[in-house]
């Protein structure tokens, strides 16, 4: 089958405009089990390049973040310098690859940053289009996968890389037997929720917001939890909004989903409507859980407010914003 950019476009606008999705490439997947046709694509002078350095990405050193992706002379000789190296996919008759120049020291990157410096995604990321943005989380979180999948979780033999970086395998030895293990790429769920009531404490409606003591000061935020085994989704919406606030939740509700890959995560947004009120902190989990009305909410500061206020928002890049936002207008216009 083939999938063509415009479809995958097509595609991307149905993420709702949600930061770090929206890939719009042909990831290839039956062209890249050729590995001369993998090679010949990486190989190629117009083969873009996004280099990752120890979690970083590279941006032109400009007042809007704007990515950079080598070419050329530049783009091969990262390659070839590259612990790991990963084809992402096809725009057309361009390659889009990444490459792990982690295990270089910071004075080798020369030829990477005449124009620009590695920064952390998170810190510009809100300030990034769509898909720019996009390409770069997915080249971090390729490489982040490949750097803990050097040895064979099976056997505990070395992996190589195939398939254009899409899976890594193992000849099996490490336990004494002959049998290949192969190893695709993970990410973990999450359920990241809204948690909504009418009249939670008389003030009309509101929703539940905690924070957690690692959090800058002030923020609070949406609940959120890994989904565990055996668990559907919606179970774990109830489960971890249970275990952390001990409200308890009903007409669970699938919003949007987003690739966290800070380092490796699936967010899966949700609306729930609570049936209690109640609010019992987990303080293994939560330093505070409060209901909040649309009125206090547009009273909070931004997350990166300078001085500090009294409330903030979270990140403007985050899916729990997106779900805190589309509440808020909600609100006000009903």
């Amino acid at each position: 089958m083939v999938v063509t950019v415009a479809a995958l476009c097509q595609i991307s606008r149905m993420v709702k405009n949600l930061k770090y999705a929206g890939v719009a490439l042909d990831r290839a997947s039956a062209l890249r089990r050729d590995e001369t046709w993998v090679a010949e694509r990486l190989g190629d002078p117009a083969t873009l390049v996004a280099p990752v350095w120890r979690g970083l990405n590279l941006f032109k050193s400009d007042s809007m973040p704007q990515a950079v992706f080598l070419n050329g002379t530049a783009a091969q000789t990262a390659i070839k310098e590259a612990g790991a190296v990963v084809l992402l996919g096809l725009d057309g008759n361009t390659a889009y690859a990444a490459a792990d120049l982690s295990g270089l020291d910071e004075y080798a990157l020369a030829p990477f940053t005449d124009t620009g410096g590695f920064e952390d995604l998170r810190r510009v990321g809100a300030l990034m289009a769509g898909p720019e943005g996009a390409l770069l989380a997915y080249a971090r979180g390729m490489v982040h996968w490949h750097q803990k999948h050097m040895f064979c979780g099976v056997c505990g033999a070395p992996t190589t890389n195939r398939d254009g970086g899409l899976v890594r395998i193992c000849d099996g030895r490490g336990d004494g037997g002959d049998d290949t293990h192969m190893h695709f790429p993970r990410t973990d769920p999450a359920v990241i929720m809204l948690v909504t009531h009418d009249n939670p404490e008389g003030n009309g409606p509101a929703c539940l917001l905690g924070r957690q003591r690692r959090w800058v000061n002030g923020m609070y935020s949406t609940l959120a939890g890994f989904v565990e085994p055996g668990e559907t989704l919606e179970e774990a919406v109830a489960r971890e909004v249970l275990e952390e606030s001990d409200i308890r939740v009903t007409d669970v509700q699938y919003m949007a989903s987003q690739p966290w890959p800070f380092p490796s995560s699936l967010m899966l947004g949700f609306r729930a409507r609570a049936e209690t009120t109640k609010i019992l902190i987990d303080a293994r989990e939560l330093e505070d859980a409060r209901w909040f009305t649309a009125d206090e909410m547009l009273g909070f500061g931004e997350w990166g407010d300078e001085p500090p206020g009294n409330n903030r928002m979270p990140r403007t890049d985050s899916i729990a914003r997106w779900l805190m936002d589309g509440w808020l207008k909600e609100v006000r216009s009903g």
